[in-house]
């Protein structure tokens, strides 16, 4: 089988969770072939370099999101992959015929991106999800702005197809005036209604990015057109050309989301600040993509139940989404977890990336009751401060507050993984008898899993998906709660066999539902499942060929009558690659 591998920021870069999980799936599945379609979303990431790719990697086409606006409004001349995507026609000028056409095209997505926000509570509620009335709850009126904003989105499509052209046309002053009409129409929210043209500026910036694989050379009978299957690995941008391939190919798209994309931009505090209008409009973007990505994948696959419901809020069929919980390696972990020693018997230890989200701060006011109840505790700190200069700000508060609580020096030590006490990860969660997880906000908590894979006793707090992940073999708090966190962490401290009790339950957890294995097995019957049924087109049998080809006719080509479609399923002719070219006898 011949999966067309669909990635957003991390595979085949030298950097990520995601590109591990990526590189596990594909070098875990050495029986199938894999196309990788990469977008990039820094510098900093290509400049890493590529990772060595396995032999089942057939090709590599990748494309940046990440340029400068500059670059792209040609202010300096495009280099590397941006210059082959504007040069490939990004930079040419519409003739008036294709004018006449983007407009209307570019006014169908922009009228649905602005009448989504028409039911903000207040007009300033952008935060709170759909409300209700909202286009993600149905009713006459979203459907309609679902159906503009579907024919907007592949009639850009097809003329970037066409004529190319789409970048430049985006950031055009035609497309600002159709944002800034769409904003105004009657309707939309007051918060809509406010935008500057600074805003539409920003907005359309952002919104080329979004729509930026609309205009690369991806779509071809030799690219995503000789694929037998879409994988998107992430919702967005990375789904939009799987959505394009099922359009003009009719190849079946898979979605697998670990991190929703409407979540991610509510919580989203990273790069310069927007405005209420930019957020609102970006919101009711994001969430349109969602709806039209989830109508049109044959299966979506999350990580675990709290990003299901995401999706399900989002218009996700619950009958067509599955979770799978990702695959994490628990080898570089097996030696402690089958190990009798407690770790530190009075130290708790926390790792991770320090950033405000940790809620760090929280943390060091809880173990400040902690010592209270327990005067010989520690706490080890380890982990490394978020990317730029917020994260190092953060540390240093961290810092200056541990110093203020705790004026001991052996109190609370801040480490990092790779000094001489913590050469490596699973040492870190060796530090501790009870490793403890204080978040304020977390998707899917990958150290929560490695410390059940080191056999650790856990406090964690009620966020995201801990308690789908903890299943009763740890201790559980409400989040900025730090009484709660202290009377927890105190418990486990004071009872060792509770510990060892816990902590064994949790590697067997772990082992069972987050390995590599039942990843990649899950994953394995899921592309089965998929090209099983996927249509099949009648060809005549090849003039030459060197012998029997097996597996040249599927055995469903014998049975008479025609497959039924699934409801709502468009009937598309297609064969598969394995399929061949059929035969006499089918």
């Amino acid at each position: 089988m011949r999966i067309g591998l669909l990635t957003d920021g991390g595979y085949p870069y030298a950097t990520g969770e995601s590109r591990l999980w990526c590189d596990r799936l594909v070098r875990g599945l050495a029986q199938h072939e894999f196309d990788l379609f990469a977008l990039s979303r820094s510098a900093e990431q290509e400049a890493a370099g590529r990772v060595l790719l396995p032999p089942q990697v057939a090709g590599v086409r990748t494309a940046p999101l990440w340029t400068a606006d500059d670059d792209t409004l040609g202010l300096h001349a495009p280099r590397g992959p941006l210059a082959r995507l504007l040069t490939g026609g990004g930079a040419r000028t519409y003739a008036r015929r294709e004018r006449r056409r983007f407009a209307a095209h570019f006014a169908d997505l922009a009228a649905s991106v602005c009448a989504a926000a028409g039911s903000e509570r207040g007009g300033t509620d952008t935060q709170a999800g759909p409300a209700p009335g909202d286009p993600a709850r149905g009713g006459a009126g979203p459907r309609l702005a679902d159906e503009r904003f579907t024919r907007g989105l592949y009639g850009l499509a097809e003329l970037a197809w066409e004529h190319g052209g789409l970048p430049a046309a985006l950031r055009s002053e035609t497309a600002v005036r159709i944002l800034e009409a769409a904003c105004r129409a009657p309707g939309t929210g007051r918060t809509v209604q406010t935008a500057t043209v600074t805003d539409l500026l920003a907005f359309a910036a952002e919104l080329d990015r979004v729509l930026r694989p609309l205009s690369l050379d991806w779509y071809e009978e030799d690219g995503l057109g000789a694929v037998d299957l879409c994988h998107a690995t992430a919702g967005g941008a990375a789904a939009l050309p799987g959505l394009l391939a099922k359009r003009f190919f009719g190849v079946p798209l898979l979605v697998t989301e670990h991190s929703v994309r409407v979540r991610a931009h509510y919580l989203s505090s990273d790069g310069a600040p927007v405005s209420a209008p930019v957020r609102a409009l970006l919101a009711n973007l994001h969430r349109r993509l969602a709806t039209e990505v989830y109508r049109q994948a044959a299966l979506i696959t999350t990580g675990n139940t709290h990003a299901r419901r995401w999706q399900e809020r989002c218009g996700a069929d619950p009958a067509r989404v599955r979770t799978v919980y990702p695959g994490m390696d628990a080898s570089r972990f097996a030696a402690l977890g089958e190990s009798e020693g407690d770790g530190g018997p009075d130290t708790l230890a926390w790792v991770g990336r320090i950033e405000p989200a940790k809620d760090l701060a929280g943390l060091l006011h809880a173990f400040a009751e902690v010592r209270v109840a327990e005067p010989g505790a520690r706490l080890r700190i380890i982990g490394a401060p978020a990317p730029g200069p917020a994260g190092a700000a953060y540390l240093a508060r961290c810092r200056t507050l541990a110093g203020e609580l705790f004026p001991e020096e052996d109190a609370v030590a801040f480490e990092e993984i790779g000094g001489p006490e913590v050469p490596e990860l699973a040492r870190a969660y060796a530090a501790g008898g009870v490793v403890v997880l204080s978040s304020v906000a977390e998707g899917f908590p990958i150290s929560l899993v490695e410390a059940m894979f080191c056999g650790r006793a856990t406090v964690s707090t009620d966020v995201g998906a801990v308690v789908e992940v903890i299943g009763g073999t740890g201790l559980v708090v409400p989040p900025r709660n730090p009484r709660a966190l202290a009377d927890a962490c105190v418990a486990l401290l004071r009872d060792p066999e509770r510990r060892a009790r816990l902590g064994a339950a949790a590697r067997a957890r772990a082992l069972e539902l987050f390995s590599v294995e039942q990843n990649l097995a899950a994953f394995h019957g899921i592309y089965l499942e998929l090209i099983a049924r996927a249509p099949v087109r009648e060809s005549p049998p090849p003039a030459t060929h060197d012998g029997p080809r097996p597996f040249a006719t599927p055995p469903e080509a014998h049975v008479l009558g025609h497959w039924p479609e699934p409801p709502g399923r468009e009937h598309v002719d297609r064969t598969p690659s394995w399929a061949g070219a059929g035969s006499a006898d089918a």
